[in-house]
């Protein structure tokens, strides 16, 4: 005979596993749609003649919105909602994806981006608050395991899906694509149950105003500063304003009764190293999806889809791992878990320094096997401590925290990982200009996609700059994945001296507390 209480335990955790499938979902396609046009640029540029900047602002146009506005959407999912604003959001996600289905121009395409983004922002906190605020204790590390590896795998989910459409159909069948998943969320959405901040305290306008400035200057000058140059006026004055906008989010926010982002969180020093954590961990894996996305097409000669599938295998150790990550994480200490997974990333990206232009795939298969597994030791268990350093009812606020940070380091891992292919490309390929018709140097000194394009025209004849190309190319590769993996191992360091590490019993990880022992 069964119990009342069994029946009841049994519908909360149907309820609880389709709260956790739609929020999965969700989070998935928003992270799937900044990497979900790598592949489709190409196409975008030759038939709506996008130049390389505009096609730049396509990807990080919604990067940008997204990275600006996800603190704010944090903090409305708090106090309107998060089941409401994660409809809401939906709602503007499908909108600006179907704009390019009816105006296809450059700048329509960057304004479209651009409104996805700003649904991005109110959909991705909402997912993580309603799982925390929904799960009991006991569970929501789990829950919280699950939905890191979704989010964690979602870009390269995003260049799998595309590339499978663009084998056969043209680049609106991206944005097609993202418009029936949101249409379907959206309706998805509207069956879990509603979690809301019971104090709804009044928002935080100037904290959302200098917030969004802080975080858009920033990103804004990452994306500039390959073309502009790093140290060019430009990109120092945005990085100064960014940093006084900081300042000045920071000031207003210890003033503030009810501050947008309770700053002191930060020097918590689970909360502080989980946030790190988690911005280095994007900064590397959307810095070398652009990498390997080109490398697989222009040096290995891969299709989108072929190279889409290429990259897919490492989704894999990344949702495995993190399933059991944050046990790892409980038993020998945040610190330990998360040096140890950005170590194994830098070493992965190092190996992907190792590859030249005869390499096979099995070469860079147990590289990205390597990288993915370091990221699933580290993304549950930094997102798990961001939480843990917050009281129940800002989990949204935590979540927008979470998720700010993998903006903007996915925004600063495109643009290093970009200037430094640009640079070492451009210092390989100038001996071989003076050498090539007036006509042919502009494009070849731009990419080596461009060359490449050149020397098929030239015939047999080409075959020489093909050469060129190809290892002034794998010249700026090597840097570049240097530079990335570098960056992960500073980061490691960062985490050692930061993070805390097993509680006085040896058991947990004092991920909410400032002790280091």
């Amino acid at each position: 005979m069964v119990s009342t209480e069994q029946v009841a335990a049994s519908r909360l955790s149907r309820a609880q596993g389709w709260m956790l499938a739609v929020s999965c979902l969700a989070v998935a396609l928003v992270v799937a749609a900044m990497a979900a046009l790598y592949s489709a640029l190409p196409q975008i540029a030759a038939e709506t003649g996008a130049t390389q900047q505009q096609l730049t602002w396509v990807v990080d146009g919604y990067t940008l919105a997204l990275a600006c506005l996800v603190l704010p959407g944090g903090a409305l999912g708090d106090r309107l909602g998060r089941r409401l604003v994660l409809i809401v959001g939906l709602s503007i996600f499908t909108a600006g994806s179907l704009v390019p289905l009816i105006v296809d121009g450059p700048l329509w395409l960057i304004g479209a981006r651009a409104v996805s983004g700003v649904g991005a922002a109110l959909v991705m906190p909402s997912t993580l608050s309603l799982l925390t605020a929904s799960f009991p204790e006991h569970r929501r590390g789990q829950a919280v395991g699950v939905w890191a590896g979704v989010a964690g795998s979602g870009g390269a989910l995003g260049i799998l899906g595309s590339g499978l459409l663009l084998q056969w159909y043209s680049w609106q069948t991206v944005f097609i694509g993202m418009s029936v998943a949101g249409a379907l969320l959206l309706a998805a959405g509207c069956t879990v149950s509603e979690s809301v901040d019971g104090e709804r305290p009044a928002f935080d306008v100037l904290g959302a105003v200098t917030g969004a400035a802080a975080v858009g200057l920033i990103v804004v000058a990452a994306m500039e500063a390959p073309t502009r140059g790093w140290l060019s006026p430009w990109t120092i004055g945005a990085l100064a304003g960014g940093v006084a906008a900081a300042a000045a989010f920071t000031v207003v926010e210890l003033r503030a009764a009810h501050p947008l982002l309770d700053v002191r969180l930060l020097l918590d020093r689970g909360f502080g190293s989980g946030t790190l954590s988690l911005m280095v961990q994007f900064l590397v894996t959307f810095g070398v999806f652009m990498l390997l996305v080109q490398y697989l097409q222009l040096i290995v000669g891969l299709g989108p889809l072929a190279s889409s599938l290429a990259i897919g295998p490492m989704v894999l150790p990344l949702v495995v791992v993190s399933l059991f990550s944050p046990w790892l994480a409980t038993r020998f200490g945040l610190r330990v878990v998360t040096f140890g997974g950005l170590v194994i990333v830098g070493a992965g990206l190092l190996l992907v320094a190792r590859l030249e232009v005869s390499s096979g795939y099995w070469n860079l298969l147990w590289a990205l096997l390597i990288m993915s597994t370091g990221m699933g030791l580290c993304s549950a268990p930094a997102t798990a401590a961001i939480v843990a350093g917050t009281p129940v009812e800002k989990h949204g606020v935590a979540a927008a925290v979470n998720d700010a940070a993998r903006e903007v380091g996915a925004a600063l891992g495109i643009a290093i990982g970009g200037s430094v292919l640009a640079a070492g490309y451009a210092d390989r390929i100038a001996p071989a200009l003076p050498h090539l018709p007036e006509a042919a140097r502009g494009p070849v000194s731009d990419s080596a996609a461009a060359a490449l394009q050149v020397a098929e025209r030239a015939g047999p004849q080409g075959q020489p700059l093909v050469d060129f190309a190809e290892a002034a190319f794998m010249h700026g590769f090597h840097q570049s994945s240097v530079a990335l993996g570098s960056a992960a191992l500073a980061g490691a360091v960062l985490i050692a001296a930061w993070a805390p590490g097993r509680s006085a019993g040896g058991v947990a990880p004092d991920v909410g507390r400032d002790d280091g022992e």
